[in-house]
C-alpha cells in the first residue's frame, strides 16, 4: 500500500504540472498573436522612414551629420544592445542568444554590453565582458517608450564617444519553429549597411531607375538629423517587439513539449498504479482462498 501512496503523490504532482505548463502554453500563445501584430501594424511606419533616409543620402549627395562619425585608429570600442527575457522557461530561447553574444564579443574589439532583460542581466555579470548598463522592462510587451529609452542613451554616449559602434543583438523570428539570434548594426550609419540592414528588404531602388529629386526645408543634414533618432528607435524598437514574440513563441513550444512530457509520465505512472493496485488484490484473493482452503481441511 506504501507503493500506492507513493504512486498517487507523484501522479497528483504532475497533475499539477500539467495544468500549469497548459495555462502557460495558453498565455505565450496569446502573446503571440498580440506580439505578432503589433509588429505588423509598426513595420510599415518604421519602414517608410528607412527608405526615407536612404533615398535622402542618395539624392542629397554626402550628407555631414555625427552620425556617421567612425573612430578612425580602429581602437574605439563596441556596444552591443543584448535583447533576452525577464523569465526563463523558454526552452533554449536564451541559451542561443548567449551563444552568439560571445561568438559576437569575440569578433568585436573592447565589446561593452548595453543589456534589455533579467535573464541576460544575470548571465553576462559572470562573464570577463564590462555591462555598461541594464535596461529593466519588467516583462511586459515592448513600447515605444522602452525604446525611446534606450535610443537616447545609445545616442548620447555615442555622441560623447564612448563607443564608437553599435550593434543590436536580438532573436529574429523566421517561424514559431525557425527562430535565430540575429545582430544589425545601429550606429553608425553606412549607405551600404543600410543597404544589407535586412535581407528580406531594399530600401534604395535600382541603378538603373534615376532618383528623384527632392529638395529639403531647412537643408538635407537638418532633415537628415530630424529622422536619424526616430530611425534608431524604430529599429530598436522591431528589434524589441521581434525578440518578445520569438520569446512567446520558445516559451510556447517549451511548454507544448513539456505538457506531453507529463502526459506520458501520468500515462505510465497510471499503469504502474494499476499493476500495483492489481498484485494487491490478487495477493488479497490467494491470501483469503489460502485461508478458506486451510480451514476446510
Amino acid at each position: 500500500m506504501a507503493n500506492l501512496r507513493d504512486i498517487r503523490v507523484r501522479m497528483k504532482t504532475i497533475a499539477q504540472t500539467l495544468k500549469v505548463t497548459n495555462a502557460m502554453n495558453l498565455i505565450s500563445t496569446a502573446k503571440l498573436r498580440k506580439g505578432r501584430r503589433l509588429l505588423a501594424d509598426t513595420e510599415p511606419y518604421f519602414e517608410r522612414i528607412q527608405k526615407t533616409m536612404a533615398e535622402l543620402l542618395r539624392s542629397a549627395g554626402k550628407v555631414r551629420s555625427p552620425y556617421f562619425a567612425v573612430d578612425g585608429s580602429g581602437t574605439g570600442r563596441t556596444a552591443l544592445i543584448t535583447i533576452t527575457s525577464d523569465k526563463g522557461l523558454a526552452g533554449g530561447y536564451n541559451a542561443n542568444i548567449f551563444r552568439y553574444v560571445l561568438d559576437v564579443c569575440n569578433d568585436v574589439r573592447n565589446p561593452l554590453l548595453l543589456l534589455v532583460g533579467n535573464i541576460g542581466q544575470r548571465y553576462f555579470v559572470n562573464t570577463p565582458y564590462m555591462v555598461l548598463e541594464n535596461f529593466s522592462f519588467a516583462s511586459r510587451m515592448p513600447t515605444l517608450d522602452d525604446a525611446h529609452e534606450v535610443a537616447e542613451y545609445v545616442i548620447s554616449q555615442f555622441s560623447w564617444g564612448v563607443f564608437s559602434e553599435v550593434r543590436i543583438i536580438y532573436t529574429h523570428m523566421y517561424s514559431t519553429l525557425k527562430l535565430q539570434p540575429t545582430v544589425r548594426v545601429v550606429l553608425p550609419f553606412d549607405i551600404e549597411k543600410m543597404r544589407l540592414a535586412s535581407p528580406e528588404q531594399t530600401f534604395l531602388e535600382s541603378e538603373q531607375q534615376k532618383p528623384l529629386d527632392f529638395e529639403y526645408i531647412p537643408s538635407p543634414e537638418g532633415v537628415f538629423d530630424a529622422l536619424a533618432p526616430q530611425y534608431i528607435t524604430g529599429l530598436i524598437y522591431g528589434c524589441m517587439v521581434e525578440a518578445y514574440a520569438s520569446e512567446q513563441s520558445a516559451r510556447m513550444s517549451a511548454m507544448d513539449e513539456a505538457s506531453k512530457n507529463a502526459r506520458d509520465i501520468l500515462a505510465r505512472q497510471r499503469i504502474s498504479y494499476n499493476h500495483v493496485r492489481q498484485a494487491g488484490i490478487t495477493q488479497e484473493v490467494t491470501e483469503i482462498v489460502s485461508g478458506s482452503a486451510a480451514l476446510t481441511d
